[in-house]
């Protein structure tokens, strides 16, 4: 059985990461950076990196109405740290001419664990991901400050300054860390992500 065919958003950030944990997890994993690219995939990434610069790339490569498109029309998306920012519906901190994809009814604040040099890593349990807790690494990472109804918290902060604070989400086929699951060489996440794109399909 081939698996699903998942694009990684290509404009910025941690693409390659990306593209061999989703083979590892076993998707067809590709770069995408056009509409057309865009019209084969059954599901999306959109990596880690600066969410600014992935907000004016989306425009510059005409890449927002196919992906609002996509996101309306059901197809699951994964975000990770920038790519949580931007499926946020409300970003804290964030420049005044940011947009994103607006999917989860969620309210994120940028670089809320601090900067650089305060990127941290912790154990988070991820609701639907068996097994131990998850090594979560931290850069720069947002948190969730307020969910809506329809937003599943998955996973948490469990100690440390920042304990309690929500690090993962789910709302339908749209999920989101504030972590890097894709530098740990833990696959789990990406097998979530996969699953969840095979039963959309």
């Amino acid at each position: 059985m081939t698996g699903p065919v998942i694009g990684v958003l290509a404009l910025q950030g941690d693409v390659r990461e990306h593209v061999a944990a989703l083979a590892g997890a076993g998707a067809d994993a590709r770069a995408v950076r056009r509409p057309g690219e865009l019209d084969a995939v059954d599901g999306l990434v959109v990596p880690g990196g600066e969410s600014t610069t992935i907000s004016k790339l989306v425009d510059i490569f005409e890449m927002r109405e196919p992906i609002d498109k996509r996101i309306a029309a059901g197809m699951p998306v994964y975000g990770s740290c920038a790519g949580m920012i931007m499926l946020a519906t409300e970003v804290l901190d964030g420049r005044p001419d940011q947009r994103g994809f607006a999917g989860i009814e969620m309210t994120v604040r940028r670089n809320a664990f601090g900067r650089q040099v305060d990127s941290f890593e912790a154990p988070v349990t991820l609701a639907g991901v068996d097994g131990e807790p998850f090594h979560a690494v931290f850069i720069r990472a947002p948190w969730v400050e307020r969910v809506g109804p329809g937003v599943e918290v998955l996973g948490r902060v469990t100690d440390g300054p920042a304990a309690d604070r929500i690090v993962a989400v789910r709302q339908g086929n749209l999920l989101a860390t504030s972590f890097h699951p894709e530098l740990t060489g833990d696959l789990r996440l990406h097998r979530h992500f996969v699953d969840v794109v095979r039963a959309a399909a």
